[in-house]
């Protein structure tokens, strides 16, 4: 191909990938606004906006429709991850929330281990030398940031497939195993906690809508879904890290 050639070329995949980020622009919009509605109140719209269009250029500059996936697909997964990086990069949650997160996952699963079944509410904060009420509050800290640990999983494994399925193969087993020990982990949950996690991943519902449909307040909601990482996050814990 001659040097005249590449330039025309070029300047077809430059004219392609401007189309597409103009025609996707507002699928960045519908992403970031699905995901505020599920983040604590230190997330900002202009952040994951900002972050979204990044992951918008890289999709219209590196897809390529050989590989089977729509560009919205593909994009919407490079978007998406995008936002949470760009999320996690921030790291709102002071030190003393990991910390205590922390805490909260060792005591259950200590506190599981000795009774051989689930760890309810005051058994755990009797564990920790607290009270219950405590307790709750620290949940509703750490809420946030158990948030990602639980979507990272599919958000990495499907951006790495639909990238290049060809690669990272024993990455991709590990992934399959990982989400098979995550699935039966989460079908021995409490009932309660794992409706929680059906309705806000499944059903996308968020903390309100999912409290009008069990009956509790928005808060409940989300501490149950803290409580429900942190007991994943303590019987896995030989696939995670902090």
């Amino acid at each position: 191909m001659s040097a005249g050639s590449c330039l025309v070329y070029s300047d077809i995949q430059k004219n392609d990938a401007d189309r597409l980020v103009r025609e996707h622009s507002g699928l960045v919009k519908r992403i970031a606004h699905h995901l505020l509605g599920r983040l604590p109140d230190s997330v900002q719209l202009d952040d994951l906006l900002q972050a979204g269009m990044i992951g918008l250029l890289e999709a219209a500059r590196k897809y390529d429709g050989t590989k089977g996936a729509s560009f919205e697909t593909y994009a919407g997964i490079r978007i998406r991850g995008s936002m949470l990086d760009e999320i996690r990069r921030g790291d709102w949650a002071p030190r003393s929330v990991h910390r205590n997160s922390r805490r909260i996952t060792e005591a259950i699963k200590a506190v599981e281990s000795a009774k051989g079944r689930d760890a309810d509410d005051t058994e755990v904060a009797e564990y920790l030398g607290i009270s219950q009420q405590e307790y709750h509050s620290i949940l509703q800290d750490s809420a946030g940031c158990r948030l990602f640990s639980y979507e990272e999983v599919t958000e990495n494994g499907d951006t790495a497939n639909v990238d290049d399925p060809a690669t990272n193969v024993l990455d991709g087993i590990e992934r399959e195993h990982f989400q098979k020990h995550l699935a039966q982990a989460i079908r021995q949950l409490p009932e309660r906690e794992q409706l929680v996690l059906a309705l806000y991943y499944d059903e996308e519902l968020n903390l309100k809508e999912i409290g009008a449909v069990l009956g509790v307040s928005e808060s409940r909601v989300s501490q149950l879904h803290s409580q429900a990482a942190h007991r994943l996050r303590g019987r896995l814990g030989d696939w995670l890290s902090d």
